[in-house]
């Protein structure tokens, strides 16, 4: 068994239009445990420090306009191979294409503001799971 932990945010756009509990309702559906929750607004740091990776590209800025334009709901899961199974749960990241019965395919839709507006985020590996919980929780960093 591989019980690991990943970060999944109901971005602005979820948040805004009242999907953080229908995104909790697949999350535990899927048997996955709730390990923390958190609705904050993040900072710019916090941003720069989720996207270092996506720093200098052409759509960064968008993306950390877009991410702190509102609230957002912050939960670590946690379960067996929690990473891949979130991913699967939410679906492509495009939400035209995202699969019907997954986040991003039920409750997301291209709304013509670029392709970040797609309803979740979730942790892609065990490496960013760990960083990515750091940012948002650091009280569970460890």
């Amino acid at each position: 068994m591989t019980t690991e932990r990943s970060l999944v945010l109901v971005k602005p756009d979820g948040f805004g239009r009242g999907l953080t509990g229908e995104v909790l309702r697949r999350i535990e559906a899927k048997g996955y445990v709730l390990v923390a929750l958190r609705i904050t607004t993040p900072t710019a740091e916090m941003l720069a420090a989720h996207y270092a990776e996506h720093q200098g590209k052409p759509f960064y800025g968008e993306l950390v306009d877009f991410m702190s334009s509102g609230p957002v709901t912050a939960i670590v899961i946690e379960g067996n191979q929690c990473i891949p199974g979130f991913r699967s749960l939410a679906g492509a990241t495009d939400p035209t294409k995202a699969l019907p019965g997954t986040i991003r395919g039920d409750l997301g839709r291209d709304w013509g503001m670029g392709s970040t507006e797609n309803v979740v985020h979730g942790s892609d590996s065990p490496e960013s799971a760990v960083r990515e919980i750091a940012i948002w929780f650091p009280e569970l960093a460890g």
